[in-house]
């Protein structure tokens, strides 16, 4: 098992990898107050993350979240940047890909465009100024099939541990309920299914609610 400690967020990222990335809201503010708030919110996930990751899971409570990622291959990456690059002429002008010499520069600066422009639209609703989100951002690099299992089924769990829903299967903003539905989805559900052998043993594992808390102890103290 392999994964970064404290690092800060916009450290460049590696091509077809899992990363577990979590962050809260700034003290004892919320993240989300709203519906408009966490809809608008996987929507910019939508328009900034999914064209560069993968999505296994995500859960979004009132002050933090949590989303499993896989970034994708290089040359998905080097089709999408390419194409963003020929349409924006402002980062063709000379001087403007300063940061963006590599891949590694260019997925940092998506999260960093998704992360403020949700900050952005949320103090604009709220009638707030100042960060939105803790300076401290989380991500793990994942490389162990076990410890990827349980950080999925720890981010699903994670309503009912912080007593926001006491059935995290009915919870409206988390991934589970899109990995048992049908409907389209950017979750990759097959993918998921796989990773636990069947959906029965998925729905099972989810039912005990039992977490191997000595694989992810760390996370589990930064998440109290």
């Amino acid at each position: 098992m392999v994964y970064l400690r404290e690092e800060k967020f916009l450290q460049k990222m590696k091509d077809a990898c899992f990363y577990h990335i979590y962050n809260r809201a700034n003290g004892s503010e919320q993240l989300f107050r709203n519906k408009d708030n966490y809809l608008y919110f996987l929507l910019q996930f939508k328009k900034y993350i999914a064209p560069i990751a993968d999505v296994y899971a995500y859960c979004l409570i009132p002050n933090h979240f949590h989303f499993v990622i896989k970034i994708k291959s290089e040359e998905e990456l080097n089709v999408f940047f390419t194409e963003k690059l020929s349409k924006d002429s402002k980062l063709l002008k000379e001087g403007d890909l300063q940061g963006f010499q590599n891949l590694g520069g260019l997925i940092s600066q998506q999260f960093s465009n998704f992360f403020n422009s949700y900050s952005k639209a949320f103090n604009k609703m709220h009638n707030r100024k100042g960060s939105l989100f803790s300076p401290n951002f989380k991500k793990k690099i994942i490389t162990d099939k076990e410890y990827l299992q349980q950080v999925v089924l720890y981010v699903h769990l994670n309503p009912v541990k912080h007593h926001v829903d006491n059935d995290f299967k009915n919870y409206t903003y988390s991934s589970y309920l899109s990995v048992l539905s049908d409907k389209v989805t950017l979750i990759k559900r097959k993918e998921i299914v796989e990773l636990f052998d069947d959906m029965n043993n998925f729905k099972f594992v989810h039912q005990e609610q039992k977490v191997k808390t000595e694989l992810i102890n760390e996370i589990i103290k930064e998440d109290d």
